[in-house]
Formats: C-alpha cells, sequence, structure tokens
C-alpha cells in the first residue's frame, strides 16, 4: 500500500499466511494418513516353496480349509489337531491395528494369524487367528487369503467364538446347556450341518462374517461353526464343543480326542483370579 507520501510499504496479511498454515496441515494430514493406511495393510508372509509357487501362478491346491477365530476356537486346533507332528507351518499374516498385541513372546505380526499345512496331505489348511482384526482390514485380509487358493472343491470351515451374553432369544438359556454351538453356511455349502442353525436376530460378525460373505460372492461352500460360551478366556469345555464341527473330516484329519493333561496344561491357562467376579 502507499504512504500519504507515495512511499509503498509491504503489509503482513494474515489471510495468505493462514491459507498457507491450511495447506501444509493439509499436506501433513495426507501424509499421515498415506502412511496409516500403509501400515494397516494385511500382508501375507509364505514360506520361500509357497512364494515361488504363487509367484509361479500356482494358487494352492485346497480341499478343505479351516479357519479359527479366537481364542478358544484357535486353541481347540492346538490341542486336539496340530500337536501330532503331521503339520508344517507354511506362513502367517502381519496386521497392524491400534489393538495389536503381541502374545507369548512373539511379535504382532508372528501372532496375528499363523497357515499350517498338512504333511501327507497338502491340499489341507489350517489358519488360526487370535488377534484383534479392524473392520476396515476384514475384506482385505478376505481376499488376499482366498486369492491364494484355488476356489474348485474348496470348502472352508469357520470355527468362531462368541460370548453367550451376545445369543438373542426368548427362551431361558440353563447353564447346563452352555456352551453351545450354532451354523450358518452359504447357498453352495451342500453338507449338513452338526449344529441347529442360527437363528433370528442373531448374526455373525467379525472376521467370520467377511470370510462367509466372501465365500458366498464367490460361490464357494462355506460354514461358520459359532461357539456361544459364558467364559471369555481359554477353557476346556468351551475347546470340546467344536469337536462335531470337523467330524466330517474325520478320514482327512486324525483329531487327537484325549488330549493328556500336559497338553491342556500347555494351552489352558487358570484364569486370573482378578477376573473372577465372585470373590
Amino acid at each position: 500500500m502507499a504512504t500519504f507520501f507515495g512511499e509503498v510499504l509491504s503489509v503482513y496479511s494474515r489471510a495468505v499466511e493462514e491459507d498457507d498454515e491450511d495447506l501444509d496441515e493439509n499436506e501433513e494430514d495426507e501424509q499421515i494418513r498415506r502412511e496409516l493406511e500403509g501400515k494397516r495393510e494385511v500382508c501375507l508372509h509364505w514360506n520361500p516353496e509357497v512364494s515361488e509357487a504363487l509367484r509361479s501362478g500356482n494358487k494352492f491346491h485346497c480341499s478343505d480349509f479351516i479357519l479359527a477365530s479366537g481364542v478358544n476356537a484357535s486353541r481347540f486346533l492346538s490341542v486336539y489337531i496340530l500337536t501330532s507332528a503331521n503339520w508344517d507351518t507354511v506362513g502367517h499374516a502381519s496386521v497392524w491395528n491400534e489393538r495389536s498385541r503381541p502374545l507369548n513372546g512373539q511379535t504382532s505380526e508372528e501372532s496375528a494369524c499363523v497357515f499350517y499345512r498338512h504333511k501327507d496331505n497338502p491340499s489341507l489348511l489350517i489358519c488360526q487367528v487370535t488377534c484383534y482384526i479392524a473392520e476396515d482390514q476384514l475384506f482385505q485380509w478376505a481376499e488376499k487369503v482366498f486369492d491364494c487358493l484355488q476356489h474348485r472343491d474348496l470348502k472352508v470351515t469357520v470355527l468362531s467364538d462368541s460370548s453367550v451374553a451376545d445369543y438373542r432369544t426368548a427362551d431361558c438359556l440353563c447353564n447346563s446347556s452352555v456352551p453351545f454351538l450354532r451354523s450358518l453356511h452359504t447357498t453352495n455349502y451342500s453338507g449338513l450341518p452338526v449344529c441347529p442353525s442360527l437363528e433370528q436376530p442373531n448374526i455373525v460378525t467379525g472376521l467370520p462374517a467377511a470370510v462367509l460373505n466372501h465365500c458366498q460372492v464367490h460361490h464357494i461352500a462355506a460354514v461358520v461353526y459359532q461357539c456361544y460360551s459364558d467364559i471369555i478366556g481359554p477353557d476346556s469345555v468351551t475347546m470340546e464343543t467344536y469337536k462335531p464341527a470337523l467330524t466330517r473330516l474325520g478320514k482327512s484329519i486324525q483329531l487327537d480326542w484325549s488330549p493328556s493333561a500336559d497338553v491342556f496344561r500347555k494351552f489352558v491357562k487358570t484364569a486370573d483370579i482378578q477376573s473372577n467376579l465372585y470373590i
């Protein structure tokens, strides 16, 4: 602007500076958002043999894929199936989010979920998931995992933990009936479920729901067995409830119907007294 005597002076414009600050903040926010999106991406890590096969375009020829979602579902597989020496670890998935927690001295990546393949029958694949997977990661997880599997003749069995407090029914639940199983399957599933179907208005949520939805869209035979229990932590009775779900795989998978006490002690920890409501 000009003074009375015609001298030109530079004038401080706060509006221009605020616009520059907003632009810098928007760019910084965008960079942080991109970094978070990259960090939250689900990454699959396979052993060298599997990685080479996938790079060559050879997907897993899988006849049965068993997914265990939750502590009791996962430890059921550990106690009754994976204790045998017939399984190889073939990979794991890294899933980072706001609730990621390492387990048993493992890194969060290693404890996210682990894939096992049967040595004598490589068409059998097992996945244990004991970590939290956020909503924006669920369908990403399903797409990436199933993109590695051949869909022809594929059968998917999902074992899922749920609290009995989330079960909606007009009838009274007796203590003797808990824990119990309910099932939900895709239209392509032709088998006979080993338990009653999940009644309305009950729903399946989380990773089991994402997997079931993916299988329904891609015409894959899949069934979810949801175990409703009044025990949140590892519990031997809740684990045993899953037994009927794998009876149809009896010829393919050898279940240890009577695990030793040492095996149970390894996977079932005594409940912490601080978590007991009635002391």
